[in-house]
């Protein structure tokens, strides 16, 4: 994984600069940086797709993946909705209440990544949020892959600028004269964007260090090398991306290797793949399952599949660091991709420690409600005042202490 974090410094400073540059310069700034990274001239006019334009992707849609994508997002809709903790009832003394506006970033580079319009927009959703941005670089003849504004339109979200890259997440972050500052801003990207992210963390609010991916497949002797194989070259394909495989089966290992060079010279994206694989990806041998639970916990994958056949529930219940766990031979990573409702919008990086799978209640703020009737306050006086003089603040003590004079 170190290739991934390779000059990080350098990367970082050049962030910093964009996010400075849009911060003073505004629409200018994001113009631009649009025609230096992605060869793409606007206006201030042309940084949002238009009604017209949005309207005519949804139209152009292939009947049947129309139909794919909306089943896609009624089972994201259903899960997100299940989890979700502002709608229920909750204890006295706090309330959850929804963001008002948030920020999506959808790649744009490598492929048309329209199930990541879904993966977090249905999740603000859920939660209530009445304004959503989509910023996606424009990459399909100077604009954002219809497929991607199609489900956009699907979604309600009218609101869609073609702009990527550390400038648009500083106008999310900022506001310019065209876009409005949102609350929050989630999503996957390269090292600009994640790094574009966390310089405008306190400004607004954040999700999780979300690329590049990565998958760590857990296997013994009873795991199938060719499926292996085929979820490792799935991870690989996102160029960059990490396949790794940790196993304590040595014929496993093996096989899995012949696999990989059968198996990559038949993909679409053959030389990038390979070229991929060799770079951030791993076979790795370790002399027993224990041994590979501890590998597992201490790398703290983005995806984890557990292909352990009966053993695999056992394996699974000593997880303790993963943004999404896949569990038996029949769940690749591409069933959580697409279709069975957790966002796969993941933290990565080996973050999983402290970050967390994106929810719809990453959407939603809580504050505390307190109320005192005067014989309560009258109750907890003393030892209000105690430790308010304690910290040498008289004014507190006597904010109690005036209301005991009445």
């Amino acid at each position: 994984m170190s290739g991934f974090l390779r000059n990080r410094g350098d990367v970082a400073r050049q962030v910093r600069d964009i996010v400075e540059e849009v911060a003073r310069r505004g629409n200018d700034a994001v113009i631009e940086f649009t025609e230096r990274f992605d060869h793409v001239r606007l206006t201030s006019e042309e940084l949002r797709i238009g009604p017209d334009e949005l309207t005519a992707a949804h139209r152009g849609l292939d009947d049947a993946l129309m139909a794919t994508l909306r089943q896609a997002i009624a089972n994201v809709r259903a899960y997100q909705s299940a989890i979700f903790i502002g709608g229920r009832d909750v204890p006295e003394g706090i309330r959850y209440t929804p963001l008002k506006r948030v920020g999506l970033c959808i790649p744009g580079a490598s492929a048309p990544l329209p199930s990541t319009v879904i993966m977090t927009a249905v999740c603000a959703i859920v939660a209530g949020v009445s304004e959503i941005a989509v910023i996606s670089p424009p990459r399909h003849n100077g604009t954002i892959h219809p497929v991607i504004l199609a489900v956009c339109r699907e979604l309600g979200i009218d609101e869609v600028y073609r702009i990527g890259g550390a400038h648009a997440v500083a106008a999310l972050a900022w506001g310019t004269q065209t876009i409005a500052k949102v609350d929050k801003i989630v999503g996957p990207g390269n090292d600009y964007v994640q790094l574009a992210k966390k310089e405008v963390f306190g400004l607004v609010d954040m999700d999780s260090f979300a690329g590049p991916s990565d998958v760590l497949i857990l296997a013994d002797e009873t795991a199938n090398a060719a499926w292996v194989a085929a979820d490792m070259l799935s991870q690989a394909e996102h160029n960059p991306g990490a396949g790794i495989l940790v196993t304590h089966s040595q014929q496993l290992a093996q096989r899995v290797l012949g696999e990989l060079e059968g198996q990559a010279k038949q993909l679409d994206r053959a030389d990038a793949t390979v070229a991929c694989l060799k770079e951030f990806s791993a076979i790795v041998v370790v002399p027993d399952l224990q041994a590979a639970i501890d590998f597992v916990n201490n790398f703290a994958p983005e995806h984890l599949q557990i292909q352990c056949g009966d053993r695999s529930r056992n394996v699974l219940a000593r997880i303790e660091n993963a943004g999404a766990i896949f569990v038996g031979p029949y769940t690749p990573v591409a069933v959580g991709d697409y279709w069975a409702g957790p966002s796969h919008t993941l933290p990565t990086r080996q973050t999983t420690r402290h970050f967390s799978a994106l929810t719809s209640n990453d959407f939603i703020k809580s504050s505390s409600i307190i109320e005192y009737d005067k014989q309560k306050l009258l109750e907890s006086a003393d030892d209000i005042i105690r430790l308010a003089m304690t910290e040498g603040l008289d004014a507190h003590a006597r904010s109690v202490n005036i209301r005991r004079q009445d």
